[in-house]
């Protein structure tokens, strides 16, 4: 029986990749000078953590973000902010992605699109969307990079 709590080289360098890709993924967002450049990071630390390939969670989250983030857009210039128009927007969210065959995307855009739409923002609602979804793309891109330049090993 192994032991669950030992560390090992391998975990080491686990956290080292993920720590390289949050820092970057964090410093190129802030020298973009994005307003929520927090979610740089947390993408990046989605992506190299995962379990699944970073190519397949990538494209998952980019097309998602990016269908969320429209979605939202059309929805907070188009409708009134309640739970009737947010229940409608994540039930169409779910619609469009299963139509668009982006199976893993749809949690990805009901996030993004949950965020955008139920967070008070103060700019208009194409800047917050096109914002959010440069955010995820910088830590995305960033893990992408780092995951093909220091692969784990198998």
């Amino acid at each position: 029986m192994t032991n669950p709590y030992k560390v090992t080289v391998d975990t080491v360098l686990d956290a080292a990749r993920t720590t390289v890709a949050a820092v970057v993924s964090l410093l190129l967002a802030r020298t973009l000078k994005l307003p929520e450049f927090y979610w740089a990071p947390i993408s990046a630390i989605v992506i190299i953590q995962s379990t699944i390939d970073p190519r397949t969670l990538a494209w998952q989250r980019f097309a998602g973000t990016a269908l969320g983030a429209a979605l939202a857009a059309l929805v907070m210039t188009f409708f009134p902010s309640n739970a009737l128009v947010y229940a409608a927007a994540v039930f169409f969210c779910g619609a469009l992605c299963a139509l668009l065959r982006f199976r893993g995307a749809y949690r990805f855009a009901a996030i993004t699109l949950s965020i955008i739409l139920l967070i008070a923002h103060q700019s208009p609602a194409w800047i917050v969307a096109s914002h959010r979804f440069v955010e995820v793309s910088v830590g995305i891109a960033v893990a992408l990079a780092l995951a093909e330049l220091w692969p784990i090993r198998v």
